[in-house]
């Protein structure tokens, strides 16, 4: 049992590794034994489901060692497709091992069981559907790709906990809500780590959700239903981590102020219920900055208040205003709005908001004549 034991305290380096750069050494051979490591601890989980004991013991040794509570025994069932759907998003495996992957994945073997074995062939449309959103200037991919590997991996299993905590919440018959629950694991991750963990798990989401529609777009014939499900119940697990976010001010001012601004943007982007407050924080930070006419810039009024310095500011503002049209218009109407607040000058040095908006419409029209 012990050997057992050790080979499940691997899972965890395993997932990592599919996440990062590593994998641009690997060959077809390299993958095969990869992918038979996942077949295997899917079959330990087949084997001892219905043993609670043992169940716990390898519990506790997945979690052996990791900075977070989000591995468990369940795990062990899915991992086959935590490690395809990684390997899949990963542009550094090498073109061979990838059509080897999407090969292995469309024809299973055929002692593997999973419960939804056809959720195989969609992890091999999401590769192709993740493709062609890779072509696209700024969405979630690009953005995911500023967090470390074990970030994402924390935040994949982040989201198959929360999964599967609706899925027994609905089987139970009781009301979807375990903010506590995540709560209570989100705090024991130190705040910059859990911030990063929380921005991933919702980038993954919604590139999820993106790539699972251009993967149905391709089906002739094929009914909405499940994905309308799973649409259904990742607009739960955003939920839950958007209240998390939101319900206490103090939390979501560190998380914009920690992320940078290139990560906030497609977020906001994405998640209306964060554009908003976003766009409120800037205005705030903003407001601790005065116009020194000696230094012919603005600079801080209050170093203990000020959050951000000019340069900064303009930098998150700038990277709202190249996210989405939406969000674009939002951010412009916002800076106009202030600026007309302020006696809509058209004089620099009089209003912060003038100036911002004036250096980030040339900006921006300058990017479109190249």
């Amino acid at each position: 049992m012990e050997a057992i034991l050790e080979q499940v305290e691997q899972l965890p380096a395993l997932l990592t590794v599919s996440r990062s750069s590593l994998v641009r050494e690997w060959d077809s051979v390299t993958l095969d034994r990869a992918l038979e490591w996942a077949r295997y601890f899917q079959h330990l989980h087949n084997r001892f489901r219905t043993r609670p004991v043992l169940r716990e013991a390898l519990g506790r040794r997945l979690r052996r060692g990791q900075p977070s509570t989000l591995l468990g025994f369940p795990i062990l069932g899915r991992s086959p497709q935590l490690l395809g759907l990684a390997l899949l998003e990963n542009r550094a495996l090498p073109p061979a091992a990838c059509r080897r992957l999407i090969h292995s994945l469309l024809q299973p073997a055929d002692e593997e069981v999973g419960p939804k074995p056809c959720s195989l062939p969609l992890l091999a449309r999401r590769k192709a559907a993740s493709r062609l959103l890779a072509l696209l200037p700024h969405g979630p991919p690009r953005a995911l790709e500023e967090l470390e590997p074990q970030v994402q991996a924390e935040a994949q299993l982040l989201l198959s906990r929360l999964r599967e905590e609706r899925q027994e919440a609905e089987q139970a018959g009781e009301a979807a809500g375990r903010l506590c629950w995540l709560s209570g694991v989100l705090d024991q991750l130190p705040g910059p780590r859990a911030f990063k963990v929380v921005a991933a798990a919702l980038l993954l989401l919604r590139q999820g959700r993106d790539t699972e529609r251009a993967g149905s777009e391709c089906r002739d014939g094929d009914r909405m239903d499940g994905n309308q499900e799973s649409a259904t119940g990742d607009e739960y697990v955003a939920g839950q981590l958007l209240s998390w976010l939101l319900g206490n001010p103090e939390r979501f001012s560190a998380f914009c102020l920690f992320l940078p601004g290139s990560l906030l943007a497609p977020l906001a982007g994405h998640y209306s219920q964060l554009s908003r407050p976003y766009l409120d924080l800037l205005t705030g930070w903003g407001s601790h900055l005065l116009y020194d006419p000696l230094q012919g810039k603005w600079v801080k009024s209050c170093l203990e208040k000020a959050e951000l310095s000019w340069e900064e500011l303009k930098e998150r503002f700038s990277s709202l205003c190249r996210g989405s049209v939406q969000l674009r218009e939002q951010t412009q109407a916002a800076l106009k709005h202030l600026k007309a607040r302020d006696g809509d000058f058209e004089v620099c040095g009089l209003s912060l908001w003038t100036d911002l908006l004036m250096e980030l419409e040339e900006t921006l029209r300058k990017e479109a004549e190249h």
